[in-house]
């Protein structure tokens, strides 16, 4: 959510920076919209003030035996006023709100021009592609060879974009997101969270994903959401709250399911668990002090980083152009992991720095500067770390062997019992 104050401020600057964005020009109907308001409001301010007048006036009349009744007269007839102005102020309010949640945030200066994907900036590479000796496969080509990936037996249950994993591969992606949780918590300072699956609409709506993007969210039949990701709650958390400057960085994480239903997605990534309705993802949130999200994103995505690292996966570092940043973002870093079968680099984790943008909608805040009596909304950051899913995908397809078999990476045999080696 945008503060007006900074649109009154500078109307033409505002309109640029969301022409980096594509959109057209709002801020002469925004101003248009906020002139009116404040105008009906200082109207109502003033009828407010003649009102009380009156009062006074008609009071002392009586006492002392007057005539009152062109006085009460005029108070009748500024009720009715005021009646009207006070329904226009809201009606106003209403309005303004109505354009200001649907506009995205304003995008970091150094974020690159461009229309989509393909003017991302690489600003980091780690490790070259393993040089296969055959024919590398796709995952979904690896686990039903294995028996441990069933694309049918989901379908029967749930629909497409639903899948079943047995044995091994099951055991593995659990263990991906318990190594996952344990490196955050205990070597990068985040606060393992249990959070809700469901959230109300209030909620949904802080984080941008309500009103604009309903589309893409499940809707329950009592009015909840299923989380799109565990970014919703956990940065809600501090929503209509007023937390101290010492509490500051706050750095959250959950495992949790994810539920989206991929409006828009027809057709794109149809094979394999790329592209799902359910899905697993350790996401990492922290609510920052604004003098230190830019420190915070880069700590974020370096939390993220580490996780690849140690699983032993060639991936880059990217940073978003204008026309590739989400909604709520104003900088965000993509770290793509490479898959042998496809022959190409995929997102596994988004690290997006949302500044203020959230918390506006949230309504949360911190209180520090000298004596603590400086309040001001804190900085919101989000980021994956990391898909879980898209993590077991990675390690399928680069430690596969030639006879379909896949090497379990050191770092997780810990969590599989001490096993080496997936086979049929």
């Amino acid at each position: 959510m945008h503060d007006i104050r900074t649109i009154r401020a500078d109307p033409a600057a505002f309109d640029a920076a969301l022409a980096r964005r594509g959109l057209q020009p709002v801020a002469a109907s925004v101003m248009e919209l906020d002139t009116a308001r404040r105008a009906a409001q200082t109207a109502l301010q003033e009828k407010q003030s003649r009102r009380n007048a009156l009062a006074k006036e008609i009071g002392q009349g009586k006492r002392t035996g007057a005539d009152t009744a062109a006085l009460e007269a005029e108070a009748t007839a500024l009720r009715g006023d005021m009646d009207g102005l006070e329904k226009r102020v809201p009606e106003l309010d209403a309005a303004i709100r109505r354009v200001l949640e649907g506009l995205p945030n304003i995008l970091d200066p150094s974020v690159p021009d461009g229309p989509d994907e393909t003017a991302n900036v690489v600003l980091k590479q780690h490790l070259q592609p393993r040089d296969f000796a055959f024919t590398p496969k796709q995952h979904f080509e690896l686990g039903e060879a294995l028996g441990m990936m069933d694309f049918a037996t989901a379908a029967k249950l749930a629909g497409a974009r639903f899948t079943v994993l047995r044995g091994p591969l099951a055991r593995m992606e659990r263990a991906l997101g318990q190594f996952m949780l344990d490196q955050h918590t205990q070597q990068r300072g985040y606060l393992e969270t249990t959070v809700p699956s469901l959230v109300n609409e209030a909620t949904a709506y802080g984080t941008g994903n309500l009103p604009k993007f309903e589309e893409d969210l499940f809707r329950t039949t009592d009015g909840r959401y299923l989380i799109p990701t565990a970014e919703v709650p956990l940065t809600n958390t501090v929503a209509g709250e007023i937390v101290t400057e010492k509490q500051l960085p706050l750095r959250l994480t959950a495992l949790t399911d994810c539920y989206r239903s991929e409006a828009g997605s027809a057709g794109r990534d149809t094979r394999g668990m790329l592209r799902q309705h359910q899905f697993r993802k350790v996401e990492l949130v922290t609510i920052a002090h604004p003098d230190k999200s830019g420190e915070e994103h880069e700590w974020m995505t370096r939390s993220a980083e580490i996780i690849l690292e140690k699983l032993g996966l060639p991936y880059r570092r990217m940073l978003l152009s204008s026309g590739d940043t989400g909604f709520a973002s104003t900088r965000t870093h993509d770290l793509e992991v490479w898959l042998p079968g496809q022959q190409m680099y995929r997102e596994i984790s988004s690290c997006s720095n949302c500044k203020d943008f959230q918390a506006r909608r949230m309504n949360a805040r911190f209180r520090g500067g000298p004596e603590g009596k400086t309040v001001a909304h804190v900085h919101t950051l989000n980021g994956s770390g990391v898909a879980v899913g898209r993590a077991l995908i990675a390690v399928m397809e680069n430690y596969q062997q030639e006879d379909g078999s896949i090497v379990v990476p050191e770092v997780l045999r810990p969590y599989m019992g001490g096993l080496e080696l997936i086979a049929a």
